[in-house]
């Protein structure tokens, strides 16, 4: 099978559809891997890492798309991708398909078969790939939170976790995921 990873275009989106060691481990099993070249610059992977783990780097997203069997993604598609993606062709990524009726449809009409991340059980009902992320998700919001409580920010000038002399801030955090 032909495994194609785009670059990310979702603004802010940093992340990549797969590292080296997956790469790695597709390829080992008669898979083409083939990468967006600079798909995981934002995540400190540079194409040469992934050459060296057996992918084939292409120049675009439509030479991605155009070739691959299985497209792997972090975030749903973007309007600019949807005339990308071929019939049958299957997209694998976190689509979150309640949110967006437009997106819904539009991979309606292109008649691929797209697999959503969040929607993956296992036979104990967890979420196997959409657990790690809210993990991250729930660490990384003390941290934008924090960020939010500086002066330059419009905060209170609030530092979580205290100085000398000064109590760490009290959190409560709303929510279970």
């Amino acid at each position: 099978m032909i495994i194609g990873i785009p670059k990310e275009i979702k603004n802010n989106e940093y992340r990549v559809g797969i590292v080296p060691a997956g790469v790695r481990e597709l390829t080992r099993a008669g898979h083409t891997v083939l990468i967006e070249t600079r798909a995981g610059e934002g995540s400190g992977i540079s194409d040469e890492e992934y050459k060296a783990a057996g992918a084939k780097i292409v120049p675009d997203a439509a030479s991605v798309y155009g070739e691959a069997d299985l497209i792997m993604k972090v975030k749903e598609p973007l309007e600019q991708e949807y005339p990308l993606i071929r019939e049958n062709q299957i997209v694998f990524t976190y689509f979150h398909f309640a949110s967006s009726r437009t997106l819904t449809e539009a991979m309606v009409r292109t008649k691929a078969v797209c697999v959503a991340y969040e929607t993956i059980k296992t036979p104990d009902g967890k979420l196997p790939l959409l657990t790690p992320m809210s993990e991250v998700a729930g660490r990384m919001s003390i941290q934008e939170g924090a960020k939010y409580l500086e002066k330059p920010m419009k905060g209170r000038g609030i530092l979580l976790s205290g100085v000398p002399g000064v109590e760490p801030a009290r959190v409560l955090i709303l929510g279970g995921g």
